[in-house]
């Protein structure tokens, strides 16, 4: 089985809004990484050809993305209570090299001007993968 799954730090007391805003940067991040060669726009942007640029996601038909692409787009949302326990879920992801988006807000409306690391996505994925990093967190409520 494939999902995603959106991992949302609890501490920061974010309204629902705001919350629903930070996990879908997260979740619409791997795809745009995804497409960009598993770099972020922010740190590279494809060769720019009159004025535009094209990002291209190959699919391999049978894989764990063509399967969550052409099935029900699992999520799941999970959750952290600090910084630090966001950050040991990234890191963990990047050590398996799976496809994984750290989203910091720019702290413009909520955040009083402070950049804060507010939520990451992984995947889509294969579940039992994502698991062995998230496995252990509570749903978030």
């Amino acid at each position: 089985m494939t999902k995603q799954v959106i991992v949302v730090r609890k501490d920061l007391k974010m309204k629902k809004g705001k919350m629903t805003a930070q996990g879908s940067h997260s979740s619409l991040g791997v795809f745009l990484q995804m497409m960009n060669n598993g770099k972020s726009l922010r740190e590279e942007v494809p060769e720019i050809v009159n004025g535009s640029y094209s990002l291209k996601l190959d699919v391999t038909v049978g894989s764990d993305l063509d399967n969550w692409l052409r099935g029900v787009f699992r999520k799941i949302t999970l959750a952290v209570n600090s910084e630090e326990e966001l950050m040991d879920i990234y890191y963990k992801a990047k050590e398996r090299d799976l496809p994984v988006v750290l989203i910091e807000d720019n702290g413009l409306t909520v955040f009083n001007g402070v950049k804060t690391k507010t939520c990451l996505a992984i995947g889509p994925y294969n579940s039992e993968e994502i698991d062995k990093i998230t496995g252990h967190l509570p749903l978030m409520s």
